[in-house]
């Protein structure tokens, strides 16, 4: 048997006397009221208002409530707060209460958390709040019960502050993605909104009307989520059946709150996803509803929570004693309209980042956090489109965390930023086609030393000569013609299979950057005037890129020297390259593999005829591997 048991069997045996919590709490009126414009990032003094932060704010004014006991209750939201320390009351709809008769204030918190029922909905709940029937047992047992839920409550706050944290990381990763992948900017056509949609102010109704009816939109609903459906609608409203119509709703409509304490929190806006028949929305709202069939509901769901749409919202609105924006003022925002096929693909992309943004369960608090910052970065990369952000990610990311971290940390920040720089390419590949990236988004590129031909030996080490990539080379090789000792390999590059060698060194620029692919099964070696490719693509499909005129023109002006030109690694890697998907790329070298072998092959045709196809081999390899500019 448990203390508690034993108290219980004690001293309340037949069980015991159960009041209104309203009997039981006087309540305390606050010395001042903040404004949540007044609210601090930092102060002396914490700011509780009926919000879902524990504490909304800070502030250094010397009138506040002092150190005792509390319970909050939020009179709109119907959040219970436990506060034992001084602070000062934010924003109205605050109840402070203390207990009567030296109950303790933490059992009844506690109760009152257990036996309310909320009644949801934006109305004042104290009136209901108040009736709420809690046990009132001996002191002994109210201390024991506190006791042990304190210990209880004490292990869940841990496991939910770790959850928290996953969750804000999440949702940070969620938000940098969205916002990247839906700028944009000058690469896709922009559209007034005013284009796009219509806007119409909400039904206004008294008191008395709402808590029976027909479902209603509420400002809430917006607030919180920036998709809509039927099971999230917990209020009701009398309307009558020209206002069914006025304010009715439908899929593909996109609501925007019109008014806010703070000008940060105005326009919030959600799309409902699915008809509801006799439903309408809230006073509160502008319901904006879709004049075209240009946009999908789901990717405006994304679109208008961007932080560039959310700012240019922001700038639009006006502020007093409250901010307030309208219908006008919105239709002259500009938002992003890519092409249906194109919107489709973002939204599946940015669903499966909000669902396991949305999944707590899903993987493990390492991984989950991870996924987050990584969520955040596809949503705003998908609605960005800036190539030049793409082309300096890993170098921005690299000098953000030398700044902010030793040079460990840095190190590990560097091939975070680098596999974050791979997931976006492959997520923009997926999207769009392809994506033209940087070499050293890709990979590294190292440059080669020593080894002379005066080291070559009968066998040992394979190795490859800068000089041989010019005469002994084809595109491709698999074994090597020279060897070097052991002792020697040690000290030069390694090449492992898939690596592309550069001859960065020649007397004449167009065979400057002749490159060969090693796909031998054993390492090698090569020195010098070289430069080494270690990357993660398709290596042939790179090394036919690397002879096309796209890479030529960019090599040219990269070059330096007159008798003998040189390329450095650090500008090989500033070369753009239009990259498909890898499935994609392997399509490429099937059909350029087929046009070399149909060209080397003498016996297969007359010189002539070979002639022909080298042209025709020529013309398609330029063709395939040639993409549209996106910003032309």
């Amino acid at each position: 048997m448990s203390k508690l048991d034993e108290l219980i069997k004690e001293l309340c045996p037949n069980g015991v006397e159960y009041k209104e919590l309203g009997e039981i709490c006087i309540t305390v009126t606050s010395p001042l009221k903040l404004k949540k414009s007044d609210y601090k990032i930092e102060g002396k003094i914490p700011i509780i208002d009926q919000g879902e932060e524990y504490i909304a704010g800070y502030i250094d004014f010397n009138e506040y409530l002092p150190k005792e006991e509390y319970i909050l209750f939020g009179d709109h939201s119907e959040i219970i707060k436990y506060v034992n320390f001084e602070f000062i009351q934010g924003a109205d709809g605050l109840k402070i209460l203390r207990t009567k008769n030296q109950i303790k204030v933490k059992y009844i918190y506690y109760c009152f958390n257990n036996f309310y029922k909320k009644e949801n909905g934006y109305k004042r709940h104290w009136s209901n709040a108040k009736r709420t029937l809690i046990p009132i047992p001996p002191l002994e047992v109210q201390d024991e019960i506190v006791k042990i839920l304190d210990d209880y409550t004490k292990s869940v706050e841990e496991l939910k502050e770790k959850l928290n944290e996953e969750l804000i990381a999440r949702k940070k990763q969620y938000s940098w993605y969205r916002d990247y992948l839906l700028k944009f900017e000058n690469k896709v056509k922009m559209v007034k909104i005013g284009d796009l949609f219509e806007f119409k102010n909400g039904i206004n109704k008294d008191k008395s009307s709402f808590g029976k009816g027909t479902p209603i939109i509420n400002y809430v609903n917006v607030y919180k989520k920036n998709k809509i459906y039927f099971e999230d609608l917990k209020g009701l409203v009398e309307a009558s059946n020209d206002e069914l119509v006025r304010y009715g709703v439908k899929r593909g409509d996109v609501f925007f709150t019109r008014t806010s304490e703070t000008i940060e929190e105005i326009g919030y806006t959600s799309v409902l996803l699915e008809d509801i028949e006799n439903c309408v929305f809230s006073g509160f709202l502008l319901r904006a509803r879709p004049i075209t069939d240009l946009l999908l509901p789901e990717y405006c769901a994304y679109c208008f929570s961007t932080s560039n749409i959310r700012n240019a919202i922001i700038k639009k609105s006006t502020y007093t004693t409250r901010a307030l924006t309208n219908g006008t003022s919105l239709s002259q925002i500009e938002i992003p309209l890519p092409p249906l096929e194109v919107q489709k693909r973002i939204v599946e992309v940015l669903d499966n980042f909000e669902k396991i943004c949305n999944d707590l369960n899903i993987g493990l608090p390492a991984e989950i956090e991870a996924r987050q910052k990584q969520y955040e970065f596809y949503r705003n990369f998908l609605l960005t489109f800036n190539n030049e952000e793409i082309y300096a990610l890993s170098k921005q990311a690299s000098k953000q965390a030398s700044k902010q971290a030793s040079k460990q940390a840095s190190k590990q920040a560097s091939k975070q930023a680098s596999k974050q720089a791979q997931n976006l390419i492959k997520i923009l590949q997926y999207v769009y086609g392809y994506i033209e990236v940087r070499l050293g988004d890709i990979g590294s590129i190292v440059r080669g030393n020593g080894l002379q031909k005066r080291d070559f030996t009968e066998d040992g080490v394979g190795c490859i000569h800068y000089g041989q990539i010019y005469t002994k080379y084809g595109m491709v090789a698999e074994k090597t013609i020279s060897f070097v000792e052991e002792s020697l390999a040690e000290k030069l590059r390694k090449v492992e299979k898939g690596d592309i060698i550069f001859a960065v060194t020649s007397e004449n620029i167009e065979d400057l950057c002749k490159c060969v692919v090693w796909l031998g099964e054993e390492k090698i070696v090569t020195g010098g005037h070289t430069a080494i490719l270690k990357h993660n693509q398709n290596s042939k499909f790179l090394a036919y890129y690397f002879q096309t005129e796209a890479f030529h023109s960019q090599k040219r002006k990269m070059a330096t020297g007159t008798k003998v030109m040189d390329v450095t690694a650090t500008k090989l890697e500033e070369i753009l390259i239009s990259l498909p998907s890898l499935e994609e790329q392997q399509r490429i070298v099937d059909i350029l593999d087929r046009f070399d072998k149909l060209c080397n092959d003498i016996s297969e045709g007359l010189p002539a005829e070979i002639e022909a196809r080298q042209k025709q081999y020529e013309y398609y390899r330029e063709k395939l591997l040639t993409f549209k500019n996106i910003n032309d």
